[in-house]
């Protein structure tokens, strides 16, 4: 009789853990529900620790178990068709789960003969091994597998849609682990976007941020799958966000509008929420560093009642920093709570609410530089604003998702998001192309109040069918989108100052004052709104092969009313269509081969000659490219080349003379070029040694444009960059110390208008841990440990916007567990 590999695996496994199952047995009475809660139902009824990644029990169905069973046999009939196997330590007191898969192969190689298995449980041993004479058994080790634990290899993210794992997406992939912010330091999402593959993030004109990969914005954010504009803002970049609720971030680098739509040519993050687990959570967290910042956090997840369909998490975090520069300071009350409820044993529904207060006295648009674009060579702690300068930014954001297994293949999920931000100031910034003595600065006086509401849905049915003998699996889903505000500025001038003596103590500045003295107001307001759907579907016509084909149809209305020049932009677009087509070869079961193209549109408001609205950009991303799950999944590798084409964009058509309203008409001429290679190594690449590094080489160029022709596109995009960040946890008696570092470098940017260069630099990090006790840490990070001075990514100009990145500094925690 013969087996294929999988089966055999399977029989060897279960055969072996009922030699040695409990005598004992339970009667369960337990409906078909979610795998995760049925494992956790069984091994709460007979007390054993059961550990698994959240991961690789997402979408699968346990069937019912009715009857009296021993514990193994329980767990046999909970895990069947699962794809899982079940591990248990030598005295049977731990258990954990071990995801089997069938390696490609040739059909002959399918077939082996079953002949003799054997189960070996020794003493000294932590771990079972199920050994076949002849076959393609190997070590099934005992391993912890929790939500924490580095193995993305097989772990499973949302970005596309479903679950999948970073081999089964055709494009670009990095995941930030809770577990690597916290190790980094890294609290809100700029920060951490600067410690991602291809990322940049750049300091806006205002308070806020811009992202960017491969030398294009991404103005879309998404927050558990549901894509919303964030970059949208009457005057600058006001948009902000901290870390504290989020578990994972996710980055798609590239084209990504299948998924989000318009305008997503540099790709996609998504910000993963917290939620309750099965076990119950408590973490404090204190933090104390350089310059007076202090924090303090508790972070609270459990079951709320006997069978944990009711589970819940709270985040209480408080956050008093000061800064380098004169004067600056911030505090910042963050709050979140949510709720996830099985309101039956196929349908989870979850809710939750955050709520962030941030005020402070900022420095907003940074400092100036000489007439020429030279380094004024101020200190690093200059401040240009006023003693007045005073910021609040509130954000509340309600999530809701409502999730539904029909099968262990087919699930439903609709998620909806609300998001309310309020940011107001008054504040005093300098600007003006400096003399060589200094003088040459502008005082200008603002006042800011920008008040938005966004609102998302997304909603997908996915599921995995045969079809002609093969695995299939189809996406359909539909999103939406709705972005509107009601904004203000006010501002004056008054052209006297040396930037060598800036002036901190002039008079109190607001809405009114500003008026009075002859200033400026602007009303402005937004509203967008954007309905797609989109499908994809997963085809293997062989073995080794995955091709995917997909395609989005979008509709999209975008209004802004200025009152300043009693303006009003229109850009709309209907039933707009993007592709998506993409081939995974798998090499082995370690490394995989992959090409894909998509692409994204963006609807313009530029007219020509004729009155007519110009037709959208259109931009098509193309890359190649190879990923390996390595070292029994330890290990994420990649390595890829792309190139992005941005085609249609408005240039002035100098021809036609000043036909529109007194100035250029434009035509669709214009195109712009990104292109280069990406490499990534993420994970344990030796005992106890935690690496990531990242290289990224950009090219961004003007390929017909009457102005720029030739020049670089993305000024604040590096040609190369290289981030890295390795943590060793030292072996022995040592092992409650870890040791970890890691440097940033990259080479140089430009000014806003390509008039001067922004130097390059490299800064190195460290952290030192230590393990107090098995639920107790205290860290120590020290940052820029060689004081490097340099400029960060930003909006830089003659005039202002050049800010100085963080001198040498320590930050300490102590985290504890109970």
């Amino acid at each position: 009789m013969s087996f294929t590999r999988y089966q055999v695996l399977t029989l060897a496994v279960m055969a072996s853990l009922q030699q040695v199952a409990f005598a004992q047995t339970q009667h369960y009475q337990i409906a078909v529900a979610p795998l995760a809660q049925t494992m956790a139902k069984i091994a709460r009824q007979n007390k054993v620790s059961l550990s698994a990644d959240p991961a690789l029990l997402e979408g699968k169905i346990a069937p019912a178990i009715e009857g009296d069973y021993a514990l193994d046999h329980a767990f046999d009939l909970a895990l069947h068709g699962s794809g899982l196997v079940l591990i248990k330590n030598a005295d049977g007191s731990m258990y954990s789960l071990k995801l089997l898969e069938k390696k490609p192969s040739t059909p002959a190689d399918d077939i082996v003969i079953l002949e003799t298995i054997q189960l070996q449980a020794k003493a000294d041993q932590t771990a079972q091994q199920v050994e076949m004479e002849k076959g393609a058994v190997a070590e099934l080790p005992v391993i912890s597998l929790h939500a924490e634990d580095k193995r993305l290899a097989s772990a499973k993210i949302s970005i596309m849609k479903g679950a999948n794992s970073i081999k089964e997406i055709p494009q670009s992939v990095s995941v930030m682990t809770r577990q690597q912010m916290d190790e980094q330091g890294i609290s809100d999402l700029r920060d951490a976007a600067n410690h991602v593959t291809g990322v940049v993030g750049t300091k806006g004109v205002g308070q806020g941020m811009i992202l960017s990969a491969r030398g294009f914005q991404i103005d879309a954010w998404q927050y558990d799958g549901i894509p919303i504009p964030r970059n949208m803002y009457a005057l600058g970049n006001w948009g902000t966000q901290d870390m504290v609720f989020y578990e994972n971030l996710e980055v798609l680098r590239g084209a990504s509008g299948l998924m989000q739509g318009t305008g997503s040519p540099g790709g996609a993050v998504n910000l993963v929420r917290k939620r309750g687990s099965t076990h119950r959570n408590i973490a404090l967290t204190a933090r104390a560093g350089s310059w007076d910042r202090y924090g303090a956090q508790l972070d609270a997840g459990g079951p709320l009642n006997q069978d944990a369909s009711l589970r819940g998490r709270i985040v209480f975090d408080e956050a008093d920093t000061h800064s380098f520069v004169d004067y600056v300071h911030n505090r910042t009350h963050s709050l979140y709570a949510a709720l996830d409820y099985d309101l039956g044993p196929a349908t989870t529904l979850g809710v939750g609410v955050s709520y962030s207060d941030s005020q402070g006295r900022p420095m907003i648009r940074g400092l100036p530089r000489y007439s020429d674009g030279g380094d004024l060579g101020l200190s690093r702690s200059t401040y240009s604003g006023a003693w007045w300068n005073r910021a609040n930014i509130q954000q509340t954001m309600l999530y809701a998702d409502f999730e539904h297994h029909f099968n262990q293949d087919w699930r439903f999920k609709v998620s909806i998001l609300n998001l309310n931000e309020k940011n107001t100031s008054v504040h005093q910034r300098i600007q003006g192309a400096v003399a060589n003595d200094g003088s040459g600065i502008t005082y200008a006086n603002w006042a800011t109040d920008f008040d938005s509401s966004k609102i998302g849905m997304d909603t997908y049915l996915t599921g995995d069918f045969q079809f002609l003998g093969r695995e299939n699996k189809l996406t359909v889903g539909a999103t939406y989108s709705k972005y509107t505000s009601d904004d203000m500025y006010a501002r004056t001038f008054t052209p006297e100052g040396n930037v060598f003596a800036i002036e901190h103590h002039r008079p109190w500045q607001n809405v009114d004052t500003i008026m009075a003295a002859g200033g400026v107001q602007t009303l402005a307001d937004y509203d967008v709104q954007q309905k797609g759907v989109y499908a994809s579907w997963h085809i293997k016509p062989l073995n080794s092969l995955t091709a995917i084909v997909g395609a989005r149809g979008s509709w999209y209305e975008y209004i802004y009313n200025e009152s300043l020049y009693n303006t009003q932009t229109v850009n709309k677009a209907s039933g707009e269509i993007t592709p998506y087509v993409g081939l995974i070869y798998d090499i082995n079961p370690e490394w995989s081969v992959y090409g894909s193209f998509t692409s994204v549109f963006e609807p313009q408001s530029s007219r020509d000659i004729h009155g007519r609205v110009l037709d959208p950009i259109i931009g098509s991303n193309y890359e190649l490219g190879i990923k390996g799950a390595l070292m029994d999944e330890k290990v994420n590798a990649s390595l890829a080349i792309f190139r992005y084409d941005h085609k249609n964009r408005p240039v002035n058509d100098v021809e036609s003379g000043f036909a529109c309203d007194g100035w250029y008409c434009s035509k669709p001429s214009g195109e712009v070029r990104s292109e280069g290679i990406e490499a990534e190594l993420n994970g344990e690449i030796l005992p106890n040694l935690q690496l990531l590094a990242g290289y990224t080489f950009n090219k961004t160029e003007f390929l017909s444009d009457p102005v720029n022709q030739g020049k670089v596109f993305s000024t604040w995009t590096p040609k190369h960059m290289l981030r890295t960040w390795a943590s060793y946890q030292l072996p022995g008696q040592w092992n409650q110390l870890t040791l970890s570092g890691g440097f940033s470098t990259q080479t140089h940017t430009l000014s806003y208008d390509r008039s001067f260069k922004v130097p390059g630099f490299t800064v190195w990090n460290m952290r030192l841990s230590y393990q107090l006790t098995p639920d107790s840490t205290i860290a120590m990070n020290f940052n820029n440990i060689f004081d490097k001075r340099y400029w960060i990514s930003a909006f830089a100009e003659q005039n202002g916007n050049n800010d100085y990145g963080d001198p040498r500094n320590v930050m300490f925690t102590l985290h504890s567990k109970f």
